[in-house]
């Protein structure tokens, strides 16, 4: 089974993730861990905070001469913001002055703030926000690029896209080919009418003090039919996959497949079966998605997550004084104007995290090469089942 934690603030010393239940072997590219870092940092719409970090990963555990040992590994990603922010974000007692100095009072509408006080019964905001920022998902990414290599090793790629910012939407049915060109786009876009009509409708938000939201998608290629199970309602894929994807700030709804279509009737929504000498048994259409029952069904995974613009706001809602009570506008603190690109890098991670856990599971092994020989030895099988023999009449 894979693990993963994270810890740290958004403007303490660093961030960190602990991975563990990666088996010995795994080929471990420092630079493209920092390559997935830098494409959560990019995409149109983001703030300023993306011009002070330079989002590099150190390995500081279970890792050597460029494999995983098979112990947890540890990766650190330091905030340079931080030398702004040492008084007040010291693990240390500071003078009152330092908790001052940054503290909030005035909760944003849809953010962590008012809730999180609530629940730890606290009135500075501070300590809320400091954990509940998307900042902290730049550790998630970099653990999700050592899931994303576990993966690479069983010949399963994970890519994702945006298909929609405001109002402006892609066209739908982009194929897997197509995703490799997206990084070109400012807003990760496929779809090349799109792309300046998403960037427009940035740009208008941004002109107003406003945020926008959107959506995005993540497509997995090459994933083996097998990956969760039915026989639980905590082992369906289809559910641990939509909650590590709801588990991102800002992601609201998430549909798999053709899912958020209820207008269908099942005729049309459902996926034919057919026989093939070339292909043996498979699909004539992609509907659900690549899961069926919690489990894959080796076509493409796809799914889509509904991103919700960001609640700091240059122009922001009316909100309270938490210890006086008093009408006031929300806080506001440095921000993005559209975070749904550098989300949909989240999403690749997450997506790569459950599927790692569910080849683990699926195919076991202490180390890559035993894993990959029961790997071989599963989908050999499963060839022999769906390539059946022709019928006699056709013989």
């Amino acid at each position: 089974m894979l693990r993963f934690f994270t810890a740290g603030e958004s403007h303490g010393p660093a961030l960190t993730a602990i991975l563990d239940g990666l088996p010995r072997g795994v080929a471990v590219d420092r630079a493209a861990i920092d390559a997935d870092l830098r494409r959560r940092q990019g995409g149109y719409g983001r703030g300023g905070r993306q011009q002070i970090e330079r989002d590099e990963v150190e390995i500081t555990g279970g890792v050597r001469h460029g494999r995983t040992l098979g112990s947890p590994v540890a990766l650190v990603v330091r905030n340079r913001d931080h030398a702004n922010w040492a008084d007040v974000m010291s693990p240390d007692p500071q003078p009152d002055a330092a908790r001052e100095r940054r503290r909030l009072r005035h909760p944003r509408p849809g953010h962590a703030d008012l809730a999180g006080a609530l629940k730890y019964g606290t009135t500075d905001l501070r300590e809320v926000l400091e954990r509940a920022s998307a900042r902290e998902t730049a550790a998630r990414v970099a653990a999700g690029a050592l899931a994303r290599a576990l993966l690479r090793a069983t010949g399963v790629e994970v890519r994702s896209h945006v298909v929609q910012i405001g109002a402006a939407a892609a066209a739908d049915g982009v194929a897997w080919d197509a995703l490799a060109e997206v990084e070109a786009s400012p807003v990760r876009c496929a779809d090349t009418d799109a792309g300046p009509r998403m960037v427009a409708a940035i740009d208008d938000a941004k002109r107003a003090g406003d945020t926008v939201g959107g959506v995005f998608e993540v497509v997995a290629h090459g994933v083996p039919p097998g990956l969760g199970s039915y026989a639980q309602w905590d082992l369906r894929l289809d559910g641990r996959l939509a909650q590590a994807l709801m588990s991102i700030p800002a992601i609201k709804a998430v549909a798999i497949g053709n899912g958020a279509d209820a207008s269908r009737p099942g005729s049309a929504t459902h996926d034919p079966i057919a026989f093939d000498p070339g292909r043996g048994v498979h699909r004539l259409s992609n509907h659900a998605g690549g899961l069926e029952g919690g489990v894959t069904n080796g076509e493409e995974l796809r799914l889509r997550a509904w991103v919700k613009p960001i609640p700091t706001l240059q122009a922001p809602l009316p909100s309270v004084d938490l210890e006086s009570g008093e009408a006031k506008p929300a806080s506001y603190e440095r921000s993005d104007t559209c975070v749904v690109p550098a989300a949909a890098v989240v999403g690749e991670a997450m997506v790569c995290l459950v599927l790692a856990d569910a080849v683990l599971r699926k195919y076991g092994g202490d180390s890559l090469d035993e894993l990959l020989h029961h790997h071989e030895a599963s989908r050999a099988g499963e060839q022999s089942l769906l390539a059946a023999r022709a019928p006699e009449s056709q013989e």
